[in-house]
């Protein structure tokens, strides 16, 4: 295949990557049109149909995905040459993609990553808010967060936060006339603030301890949000019984807005850990990126 085709199989390696044109043609820097005509040409020059379009997406055809298999090492090695190149010029640059959920994005992740960007202006940080179960690998990204206790095995894990507690509290004005729950199981008679997760399409059971004995709950109320700001403007607002993280709710249980409940069975779990699979080589920004979020305190159980 003549020389001129590469770029062409660059562009297909891409789209079947991402699954989508839009996608791709951002990160190619192209059209989508001239992207689509890119991958027309090159169909048309092979003889075979590569790509099935449909108005969800894109997939491989199974040609395709035999093609994909085979380039996409080789385009990966490129540009991870091309990432380590940055070391030849002591300054380190590309890509840092990160999947987590949005409390540790907030808490731990930006404060951190924000000047690590002030400080080196070549490094570049992509933070993808999400709550599920992601394989970091498939998904092509280079970090996720999880609690210490969800990080595989085969994985490096580098704990970013310390333990973490979480809470239920509720507005004065929902309170006002009602019986306070004094056990987990009383709250299956409140309204209550549900969380979705995507991973299982369910609604996450509450999850409480006392004594060392664990107990979950499954509660409902109006509102189901998918992100933990979501549950504590709702709880502000006074719609129900709300779970947080406590560092989202300790500002507003300590100015009055809201009134802690079932304290004595608020659980903790394993601080947030950044996690990454075992490669031989990691990136300048990549190694930047892990001692900028390490957290080296004790580890001890805390409110925040």
């Amino acid at each position: 295949m003549p020389r001129t085709d590469f770029n062409n199989l660059q562009a297909f390696v891409v789209v079947a990557r991402e699954r989508s044109f839009t996608r791709a043609a951002a990160q190619l820097g192209v059209s989508q049109s001239a992207l689509s005509h890119t991958i027309r040409a090159l169909e048309a020059k092979l003889g075979i149909r590569l790509l099935t379009r449909t108005t969800r997406g894109v997939s491989p055809t199974e040609p395709g995905a035999h093609l994909l298999s085979t380039l996409a090492p080789y385009y990966e090695g490129i540009e991870a040459e091309l990432a380590a190149l940055g070391t030849l010029r002591g300054k380190p640059a590309g890509t840092v993609r990160i999947t987590t959920p949005d409390y540790p994005a907030d808490t731990y992740l930006w404060p951190k990553l924000s000047q690590l960007m002030r400080d080196y202006p070549e490094i570049n940080i992509e933070i993808d808010v999400n709550y599920s179960m992601i394989d970091i690998v498939t998904e092509r990204y280079d970090a996720g967060v999880r609690h210490g206790d969800q990080v595989a095995r085969d994985m490096i894990a580098v704990r970013i936060s310390p333990d973490v507690r979480m809470g239920v509290a509720a507005h004065p004005d929902y309170l006002a006339g009602r019986e306070r729950p004094r056990v987990p199981q009383d709250l299956t008679g409140h309204n209550c603030i549900n969380l979705r997760l995507p991973t299982h399409g369910g609604l996450y059971a509450w999850e409480f301890m006392k004594d060392g004995a664990s107990l979950s709950v499954q509660v409902r109320g109006q509102f189901i949000g998918n992100t933990s700001p979501q549950l504590v403007a709702a709880a502000l607002a006074g719609i129900g019984i709300g779970c947080a993280p406590l560092g989202l709710l300790a500002p507003h249980i300590a100015a009055g807005r809201l009134v802690p409940l079932l304290e004595d069975w608020w659980p903790t779990f394993p601080g947030y850990h950044l996690y990454y699979p075992m490669r031989l080589q990691s990136s300048p920004a990549m190694a930047l990126v892990v001692a900028a979020l390490r957290h080296d305190a004790p580890a001890k159980l805390t409110e925040m």
